[in-house]
Order: C-alpha cells, then sequence, then structure tokens
C-alpha cells in the first residue's frame, strides 16, 4: 500500500479546522490534513464480555504528536494495535490518508511500532537492527548503508555501530528500535508505552528527544502512554480515554486548562475537586456553607463541579475574604513545596508553591492559615 500523497486516492484526505489559541479569530481557519481517521470503532475480546473500544471516532491529523492517555485497561493499546493491524476492529473503519487499512496485514500497512520491551534482536549489532527491515525489503546496499547513517546520525548513536544490544544502555536500545522503525520511512509511527521501563532520568531525557525526532523526521507519532507528564511534554495533542470511550482531545494546554469532565481534571495533573451547589449565575456553596464566586457560571447544573489546581491557590493570613483552614502536612519537593490544608468541614485541600527564592517556612503543620480562590482559578463542571 502506498503512502504517497500523489495517488488520485488521496484527493479522499479529509481536511479539519486547526484552531490556534494564540491566532485571531480571523486566522484560525487554517487546514490540516489527516493521517490516521478511525470511525465507529468497536473492539470485543473473550466473546464480548469485554468491550475495550465503543464507538470510538478520532482524526489524528499529519505530523503532528498525538497521544493516547488513560489508565490500564481504557482502550488505548488496543486502538494502537488496531491501527498497526495487529488485532481487527469488531465494528467501525480505519483510514490513512484517506484508504482504508480494512483487511491489510500489518506488514503491508505503511506504518512501524515501536515497544516498551525495545525488541531489538540481541544477536545483530547497532547497524544491523537499523538495516533489518530495509533488508528485508531488499533495497539496495548503497542506501541501506547510507539510510543506516542517516538514522543513527538522527537518534544519536553514530561510533556504536558495531555493539550488541547487551552492550548498550536502556535509553541506547530504545534508540536503536526508533531508528530501526524510522528507517523504513513510515507514515505513521506508533509508540506503544516505549518509555516506561527507563528510570526517571532517563525517561525525562528521552521524552525531550522523542519530540526532537518527530520534529525532525516530520512524519506523524501516536504515542500511547498512561503518564500524563509525559502527554504533557510531548504531545501536539491528547486524546484522554477511561472505559473504551474518548473524553476529550485537545492540546495539552486546552486539556489541563479548560476539562470538560471530571475524570479529565482528575487525571490530568494535581487537582481540587470540590462538589458544590449553585446559588447564583456564578456563585456555588459547599457542603460546609462556604460561599464561592467564579469567573465562569459553567454548565446550568444545580449540582456541580469546582476544580482549582494546587497552584492557582494561595496562602494568605487569617481573615477577610481568605477561607480558614488548617496546615495539616508540609512537602518540601526541590522546586516546589506542597501545603496539604484542612478547610471548615473537614475538606482536604492542597496548595502548590513554587520556591523561587529557596524552601520557604512560611507556614508549618498545625499552623492556622486562610486560603484564597481567585474566581479565575475555579473551574465549573458537571457533577
Amino acid at each position: 500500500m502506498s503512502a504517497s500523497g500523489t495517488n488520485p486516492a488521496s484527493s479522499n484526505v479529509t481536511r479539519l479546522a486547526v484552531a490556534r489559541p494564540d491566532a485571531a479569530p480571523a486566522a484560525r481557519a487554517e487546514t490540516a490534513t489527516v493521517a490516521v481517521d478511525c470511525q465507529s470503532i468497536t473492539k470485543t475480546f473473550g466473546a464480548g464480555a469485554v468491550r475495550a473500544l465503543d464507538g470510538v471516532s478520532l482524526a489524528i491529523r499529519s505530523n503532528e504528536f498525538f497521544t493516547l492517555l488513560g489508565p490500564s485497561g481504557c482502550g488505548k493499546t488496543t486502538l494502537l494495535r488496531l491501527i498497526a493491524g495487529f488485532e481487527i476492529q469488531d465494528a467501525g473503519t480505519i483510514l490513512l490518508d484517506g484508504r482504508p487499512l480494512d483487511g491489510l496485514p500489518p506488514y503491508r500497512r505503511p506504518v512501524n511500532t515501536v515497544f516498551q520491551s525495545y525488541a531489538v534482536f540481541p544477536h545483530l549489532n547497532v547497524a544491523e537492527n537499523v538495516a533489518f527491515g530495509l533488508e528485508m525489503k531488499r533495497r539496495p546496499r548503497a542506501e541501506i548503508d547510507a539510510r543506516v547513517k542517516e538514522m543513527l546520525g538522527l537518534v544519536k548513536l553514530e561510533g556504536l555501530e558495531s555493539r550488541k544490544p547487551a552492550q548498550l544502555s536502556g535509553g541506547q536500545q530504545q534508540r536503536v528500535a526508533l531508528a530501526r522503525a524510522l528507517a523504513n520511512k513510515p507514515r505513521v509511527l506508533l509508540l506503544d508505552e516505549p518509555l516506561s521501563a527507563l528510570d526517571l532520568k532517563l525517561r525525562t531525557e528521552m521524552q525531550l528527544e522523542l519530540k526532537r525526532l518527530q520534529h525532525e523526521v516530520g512524519i506523524t507519532f501516536v504515542f500511547v502512554t498512561h503518564d500524563q507528564h509525559e502527554a504533557l511534554t510531548m504531545s501536539d495533542r491528547i486524546a484522554v480515554m477511561r472505559a473504551g470511550h474518548i473524553l476529550q482531545v485537545g492540546t495539552p494546554e486546552e486539556i489541563y486548562e479548560h476539562p470538560s469532565a471530571r475524570f479529565v481534571a482528575d487525571f490530568i495533573g494535581e487537582t481540587n475537586l470540590l462538589d458544590a451547589t449553585r446559588i447564583g449565575t456564578a456563585r456555588f456553596r459547599l457542603a460546609s456553607g462556604v460561599e464561592l464566586e467564579t469567573a465562569e457560571p459553567g454548565p446550568p447544573h444545580s449540582n456541580v463541579t469546582l476544580v482549582i489546581r494546587p497552584e492557582r491557590a494561595l496562602l494568605a493570613p487569617i481573615g477577610g475574604s481568605a477561607l480558614p483552614a488548617r496546615v495539616e502536612q508540609v512537602v518540601y519537593i526541590g522546586s516546589d513545596t506542597i501545603y496539604l490544608v484542612v478547610l471548615e468541614g473537614g475538606l482536604r485541600f492542597r496548595i502548590r508553591e513554587q520556591n523561587r527564592d529557596g524552601p520557604r517556612s512560611r507556614a508549618r503543620a498545625g499552623d492556622a492559615v486562610g486560603i484564597v480562590l481567585p474566581p479565575a482559578a475555579i473551574r465549573v463542571l458537571a457533577q
């Protein structure tokens, strides 16, 4: 199956609007080609006992870093495997560049997959691993050698061509797997939690490397992870999944700042969730009787969830409009200090302050404090 955009069939490629939050309204009509188009995908396992995907529709744009994010069992890996051809959907259609993939085996799809376990061949050296796919396609030797050299330069493994995987670190083995996958010039690269086996420092470095690679090779990356930090760090857009459904698709900023559902707000980053009752257009009462004003009215429901990120709440002196609270615990984590406080009625609340000038002893466990919740910092969601 050709991935060429010059094929007449490419006229079927879907177009969609790309809205840039920082652009003027008249400039937001920019268009982008859809690379992967999933239409009403349903997949069940065990004679229908487990529905992994339930009517999922999703358009992934060309040349974007797209992340499927959600807890274990939400269906994200199943969707990736359907795109790769390792599983077959029960209903729905998957198109790549406007052409249906239905019925095509994995080796005939212009996609490659990088797995969590690296899956490099232990008996082959680095250069041989990277060349493997090209050799299976019987490409000319000169082309293979040139492509291997290009890929090793891309993943910064020059000089390690003759090493076996056992002589490499985990991060280097993951780079070999990436180089091998990219050597065939896939239309889409699928990444199934490829960083989860790495330690924290190396994982952070590889997040930046993956984003750099995607930018340099200019192809679509579809990344699966349950790690919210990874998703926010690397993605152009994120799809948050739960129980076989997609709850929200948006940029990292949109997902974090404007979650569409309580689950999304709770899953992405640290969040304070307060159950409240509407008593005015943009005024709400907590169970303790405390009343809060918001900058937005939110959905027209009587019972709502108020969402406040810990870094948006402020510690303040007692009195005035500050909510009375008592510090339960103080946690110093280097760049920030986290205050766990208890509001009236026993409601626990988290505040995060940046240590711009080093650690501060503004409040200690047991101290009575005030909490300020600016109206603009509060999001209102349906319960």
